[in-house]
C-alpha cells in the first residue's frame, strides 16, 4: 500500500510517501505559518524523489490537529480533495500522538497561546493522558520526556522525525469512514481550556 503522509498543524511542513512499511522519500522543514506557501511544491518534490505518479496512491495520513486553526486546515482540505478525486482512503491521526511516535513515557506539549499547551501523554502504543487543552501553570511534567515545546517548561524543543513518526503510528491510524465529515481536532472548545 502506497500512502501519502501530510502534517501542516504547527510549526513543520511534514510529506512522507510510505509503501507498506518503508518511506520512499520525506520533506520537513520547519514553516511555521507559512505550510500553505510551500506544500505544493513539497508534494511535488516527494513524489519526484519516489519515482511515484500521484495518482497511483493507495491512501493518504493526516495529522487532524491539535495546532494551528489554518495549518490544521491545509492537510485536511488536501486530503478531502484527493481522497474524493482519485479515489483513496484517508487517515487521521492526532498530532501529538504522531509527535509522541513510539516514545515511551513521553508528553508532548504544543504552545496553544494564552499561557496554554496542548497535551498528551503516551507510552508506546498507549495514551496515558488524552489531548487536551490545559494552562502551563497546571502542568506537571514528573519524570516524563518532554517532546514538542520543551522550552516552555525549562527543557529544550524535540519534535523528532516526523516522517519516521508517520511510519511508527500506522497502527493507530484512524479510517475516515467519510471524508465529507472529517473534521479538525482544535481542543480549545473543552471545557479544560477555560479553567
Amino acid at each position: 500500500m502506497l500512502t501519502l503522509c501530510i502534517d501542516t498543524a504547527y510549526k513543520y511542513l511534514t510529506c512522507a510517501l510510505i509503501k507498506d512499511d518503508q518511506i520512499l522519500s520525506s520533506y520537513s522543514k520547519e514553516c511555521f505559518k507559512k505550510q500553505s506557501e510551500e506544500v505544493f511544491n513539497a508534494l511535488a518534490e516527494v513524489f519526484e524523489k519516489a519515482g511515484v505518479d500521484k495518482r497511483s496512491i493507495d491512501s493518504i495520513c493526516i495529522s487532524k490537529g491539535p495546532g494551528s486553526y489554518t495549518g490544521v486546515r491545509i492537510a485536511m482540505s488536501i486530503a478531502k480533495v484527493m481522497g474524493e478525486m482519485l479515489p483513496c482512503d484517508v487517515y487521521t491521526i492526532s498530532t501529538l500522538r504522531l509527535y509522541a511516535a513510539d516514545r515511551s513515557n513521553c508528553m508532548v506539549i504544543m504552545d496553544a497561546r494564552a499561557d496554554r499547551v496542548y497535551c498528551g501523554v503516551y507510552d508506546g502504543k498507549d495514551v496515558l493522558m488524552n489531548d487536551q487543552a490545559i494552562a502551563i501553570k497546571d502542568l506537571d511534567v514528573k519524570d516524563y520526556q518532554i517532546i514538542g515545546d520543551g522550552s516552555l517548561v525549562g527543557k529544550a524543543n524535540d519534535y523528532g522525525d516526523i516522517p519516521t513518526a508517520f511510519l511508527k503510528t500506522k497502527a493507530v491510524w484512524q479510517k475516515a469512514e467519510n471524508i465529507a465529515y472529517l473534521t479538525p481536532e482544535y481542543l480549545k472548545e473543552s471545557e479544560s481550556y477555560y479553567r
